[in-house]
């Protein structure tokens, strides 16, 4: 627990959450799984030491959203997603465990400057006819749905697979600009590579959502544990069906320029506790590596 505080101490200074805990059985053999790197900026990642004494996990929300809390050898750690429209500054975590009254947990999220991309698409993708409106907003729903999704089983790992080979083409958080007009920012990481190409998933999970979208194309989303999900799209073939299992490695579609695309690539999206983060901080250092 020192050690962690050491490589996290302005976040356990200002936490006030460095207390040794005792030793609580069964935690030691999940203490090696992988860690994303943290980063506390809006659409970064925050690993937060908890101060927890019995062996049941306290559970975390944040923002009124459930978060992932892992074991370590002797304490409970939360892996929490920062929602890119965090403003800098605290925030709360708000902790309770063993049915007592819970307690606060403050991180501090500091700025990030995002760079702006500009794109030219057809124009009826950006000034929506009122049956696409309407296509779009259900589709907001089936997709929110998916995202909500909070399985107890925890990940293997938290550090991900390059879903297929490429150079990113485009990064998280980029502010879109489409036709001259602004819209939400970049949710996803791409990847660029070629019509076909098999796109493999990050890691093992079950297939909860499919579906052909009016933005994302054709898109798969896969549920890792514990409100880790992965998304993937603009597929030229879905490969897998919803309830599916699939390993890490295992081929679940193919690349293509399905919904609102200027060519072929795959946008890979990362959410943790139903927010958007950036997939860089869950790859391999120098994987799809950006341009």
């Amino acid at each position: 627990m020192q050690r962690l505080c050491r490589s996290l101490r302005p976040l356990c200074a200002l936490a006030g959450v460095a207390a040794l805990l005792g030793a609580v059985p069964g935690l030691a053999a999940d203490a090696a799984r992988e860690l994303p790197q943290a980063e506390l900026v809006p659409g970064g990642v925050a690993i937060v030491p908890l101060a927890a004494t019995s062996a049941p996990a306290p559970q975390v929300l944040f923002e009124g959203n459930r978060a992932m809390v892992l074991p370590q050898e002797d304490h409970w750690i939360a892996v929490v997603g920062i929602p890119l429209s965090a403003q800098p500054g605290r925030a709360l975590l708000k902790v309770s465990a063993g049915g007592r009254p819970g307690t606060e947990v403050a991180i501090e999220v500091a700025p990030k400057q995002y760079t702006v991309q500009r794109l030219t698409v057809p124009q009826r993708q950006v000034d929506l006819s009122p049956r696409d409106l309407r296509r779009v907003e259900r589709e907001r729903v089936r997709i929110r749905d998916a995202v909500a999704t909070f399985s107890e089983t925890l990940p293997a790992t938290l550090r991900l697979e390059q879903p297929v080979p490429g150079p990113r083409s485009s990064s998280f958080g980029l502010r879109r600009v489409f036709n001259d007009e602004a819209r939400s920012p970049h949710s996803g990481m791409d990847i660029a590579a070629p019509t076909g190409t098999p796109i493999i998933a990050a890691a093992s999970g079950r297939v909860v959502a499919t579906g052909n979208f009016f933005f994302n194309g054709n898109t798969v989303i896969l549920d890792h544990g514990a409100g880790l999900l992965t998304m993937y799209c603009h597929l030229s073939v879905v490969g897998v069906k919803v309830g599916a299992r699939v390993r890490a490695g295992q081929s679940i579609g193919r690349v293509g320029m399905t919904g609102r695309v200027t060519g072929p690539h795959l946008h890979f999206g990362v959410i943790l506790n139903q927010v958007f983060v950036d997939p860089a901080l869950f790859l391999p250092p120098g994987a799809a590596a950006a341009p």
